[in-house]
């Protein structure tokens, strides 16, 4: 027996929703992506760059504090190593934050 459209079950219809928002989500990405033009090996070193940077300068910026703290307050914990520590993670954090915001924007 043959089934109408209206009396297909729920599921198989949203099952369709979504895949129709699915492709049309992946077809106007390509044709994004062919208005842009492809992207550069400057584009690619830009971005490796960025991520450097996002990563090194607050490090730089915690091995600067902790020296600073180390030498006007001494005592028994390194806070130049601790310092170093948490500019790595935030500059980790900051550098994914970067690369997830540019992976959306394609």
């Amino acid at each position: 027996m043959k089934r109408f459209p209206e009396e297909e079950p729920k599921r198989v219809v949203d099952t369709r929703e979504e895949l129709r928002r699915e492709v049309r989500k992946k077809s106007d990405r390509r044709l994004k992506a062919r208005r842009e033009g492809d992207r550069s090996l400057l584009f690619g070193l830009g971005m490796y760059g960025l991520v450097g940077w996002a990563v090194a300068i607050p490090t730089l910026i915690g091995i600067a504090i902790g020296v600073w703290i180390d030498t006007n307050w001494p005592s028994r914990y390194s806070w130049t190593l601790m310092l170093l520590f948490v500019g790595v993670v935030l500059g980790c954090f900051n550098a994914w934050y970067w690369v997830e915001r540019e992976r959306r924007d394609l």
